[in-house]
């Protein structure tokens, strides 16, 4: 009989867990650099995580840095996530620099995958200015701007008990350590191999009063949006060069054929986004007024040939300006010698084929229309006078009035049109 009923309430306990709900947890990529589009596709995730009930978020991280604004932005939804944040460095070779930094000690749970490294979270490589100021700051202002640095990731440090004193050190030395030595140094919580490896890890520790039940948890990938993955594709410094030189064609393009229409529309549209991407992208002024230095240079290389002077110094000084235009964002937003080289030569290539070619046809004499009349010398039909007389023009005979009286066979030059009617002078030996 005893046997009978334990049988009998393992059968209903089999029953009844059998229609619980599985265990969840989300789980987002996030790879490059952080801005704008990284901070909104994570804070949605956040609350969509929440809204699943999902045991927890995994942040899969890979990043070279970005910028500080965002970042801050990123770190005030985790210190505020009712869902427990784990942010996992990964995959092999991956690393948490600058920006990534100051995230994975933001969270929760800070785990690494084997052959991961971390740090190098020195203020300078996260881009934009906290404290206001220049885009380059002086020796005063790089001294405060390390120092708020320094100040928020100790604040998040102590928040999460993590190391502190190595933090600073991650800032203020760009200190950068491997997988193994985070744990030792009691920065990170965990190194996991992959997903499945740090979804067992992390089943039964206790976050913030919740103790996790992932072990044999759903993985639930949260993808990033249309609209998040369009503005993570432009917002890059490549992308925003890219938009310049259109609209650098597109412009003028128009300008050299009047009435083409497209290019000045592509154009237009092309300088818009640039300009839009130029208030959140950290550009260095000095980079672009050199860009503009050498359009100019080009140009007047076109009006006063100078055997090619003025068109290598704009080409020097368009590859130097490319090298420093995001030279105050960090590695993370410079442009690489693959898309800087390219651009220079293409550029230049347009300026003197295309551009060139366009402006020196709108300075040649006019080849058609009754202006090619203009200075021909032809001989009077009969005579003329200011009240009229008759010449032959190719072809045709035309009304003329002279102020100098011409008599019929006395070659006359053209020396103006009015309407139909010719102004001729006597043609001079």
């Amino acid at each position: 009989m005893r046997l009978q009923l334990t049988l009998t309430a393992a059968g209903l306990w089999l029953g009844v867990t059998a229609g619980w709900p599985a265990e969840s947890a989300g789980l987002i990529r996030v790879e490059g650099a952080i801005g704008p589009a990284t901070a909104s596709y994570i804070a949605r995730a956040v609350d969509q995580a929440e809204e699943d009930q999902c045991q927890c978020l995994i942040v899969q991280l890979d990043t070279p840095g970005g910028l500080l604004d965002s970042t801050k932005t990123i770190v005030q939804k985790f210190l505020a996530s009712p869902v427990p944040i784990v942010v996992y460095v990964a995959p092999a070779g991956a690393n948490a620099a600058s920006a990534g930094c100051f995230i994975t000690l933001a969270a929760d749970i800070a785990a690494m995958a084997p052959t991961t490294s971390i740090g190098a979270a020195h203020p300078v490589e996260l881009g934009g200015n906290p404290i206001g100021g220049d885009t380059k700051p002086d020796e005063t202002m790089k001294q405060k701007l390390e120092n708020y640095a320094t100040s928020y990731i100790e604040t998040i440090a102590a928040k999460r008990h993590r190391n502190v004193e190595w933090a600073k050190a991650a800032v203020k030395e760009s200190a950068a350590i491997t997988a193994d030595k985070a744990l030792e140094l009691h920065v990170i919580d965990l190194i996991a191999r992959d997903v499945p490896d740090l979804l067992r890890q992390l089943d039964r520790r206790e976050v913030n009063g919740h103790r996790l039940r992932t072990a044999g948890a759903e993985v639930v990938e949260i993808p990033m949006s249309a609209r998040e993955r369009l503005f993570q594709l432009l917002w890059r410094p490549e992308v925003m060069f890219i938009l310049m030189l259109i609209a650098i064609y597109g412009i003028i393009g128009e300008m050299s054929n009047p009435g083409a229409i497209l290019p000045g529309v592509v154009g237009g549209i092309a300088l818009i986004l640039a300009l839009y991407m130029a208030a959140i992208l950290p550009i260095n002024i000095a980079g672009l007024a050199l860009i503009l230095l050498a359009l100019g240079l080009f140009i007047a290389d076109i009006y006063a040939p100078t055997h090619g002077v003025l068109t290598a110094g704009g080409i020097i000084s368009f590859f130097l300006g490319g090298l420093m235009l995001f030279d105050q964002a960090g590695p993370a937003f410079r442009l690489s010698l693959g898309i800087l080289v390219p651009a220079t030569v293409i550029t230049a290539l347009f300026f003197i084929f295309v551009v060139g070619a366009g402006l020196r046809a709108q300075l040649l004499p006019v080849r058609a229309g009754k202006e090619t009349m203009l200075g021909k010398a032809v001989p009077a039909l009969e005579r003329i006078d200011a009240a009229g007389g008759k010449v032959f023009v190719e072809g045709e005979i035309w009304n003329a009035v002279s102020d100098v009286v011409v008599e019929k066979g006395q070659p006359v030059e053209v020396a103006g049109i009015e309407g139909l009617t010719l102004k001729v002078k006597p043609k001079t030996q």
